[in-house]
């Protein structure tokens, strides 16, 4: 059963909420501004060329790096999402009200375009990349993909840090969701790009001014995110409780 909340006015625009909004702004900021500079650092220094295994890893590993330090950062403050699938999975298995998840997709795609412009500005101009599924594939292949490897993240996301039984898992959580995002990357960049994040997606759409695939990595992250919310939120975890926004989770 799904436990979608809608929330309150006064939850949502409490001091609390505002603060985790802001670290949710941040910490994208920072995971976007490394994420994408990884791709552009990659064009720079060999022309353009076409991406090759050692770009693929070292493209990986930078975000799965940005992201391990991004949930750290906004951990304590926001839970650390940086994601609107990540978000979305949570407010599914009632641990974030809709509403107050509005205003952190909202921080969150800001965040993103806020660190596409900075790289715009930093590199010269150099021409923002975007997400596309790849040579020869359809649409409907990169949204299964993205919704595999999204499931992965919030799945990994619920067991290592939205769990009341988590444990001792907590502490390695950030570790393990830049370690899914990593491996995710590796297994889906050449085919879906490996996205999991609409927000990751959103922002080079947005300065780059090109949408004309943006949709693929909305839905299969939604589903994906959704998905893992229901089964490990719900199946998994079972038992509703109304969670404050300030609860730490990533």
């Amino acid at each position: 059963m799904v436990k979608l909340a809608v929330g309150s006015i006064g939850d949502s625009f409490s001091v609390v909420s505002i603060k985790a909004y802001l670290s949710e702004f941040i910490a994208t900021l920072l995971f976007v501004f490394a994420g994408v500079g990884s791709a552009i650092a990659f064009n720079k220094v060999t022309s353009d060329g076409a991406l090759d295994p050692a770009g693929l890893v070292a493209i990986a590993v930078a975000h799965a790096f940005a992201l391990f330090v991004g949930v750290a950062v906004a951990a304590n403050i926001s839970g650390g999402h940086l994601n609107p699938a990540v978000t979305f999975g949570l407010a599914v298995g009632g641990n974030i009200s809709l509403l107050t998840g509005f205003f952190y997709w909202i921080a969150q795609l800001l965040g993103s375009i806020v660190a596409c412009l900075l790289l715009k500005l930093v590199t010269e101009a150099q021409t923002i990349p975007t997400h596309a599924v790849g040579a020869g594939l359809g649409a409907v292949q990169g949204i299964v993909m993205e919704i595999i490897i999204t499931f992965g993240l919030v799945y990994t996301v619920y067991a290592t840090a939205a769990d009341p039984k988590k444990g001792s898992l907590g502490i390695i959580a950030p570790i393990a969701i830049g370690f899914i995002v990593g491996a995710n990357i590796l297994a889906a960049g050449p085919f879906s790009g490996g996205s999991m994040n609409p927000a990751r997606s959103f922002g080079p759409a947005v300065v780059s001014g090109d949408f004309s695939q943006i949709w693929i990595y909305w839905v299969g992250p939604l589903i994906g995110g959704g998905l893992a919310g229901l089964i490990y939120g719900d199946v998994f975890i079972g038992s509703y409780t109304s969670v404050p926004s300030s609860e730490e989770y990533a």
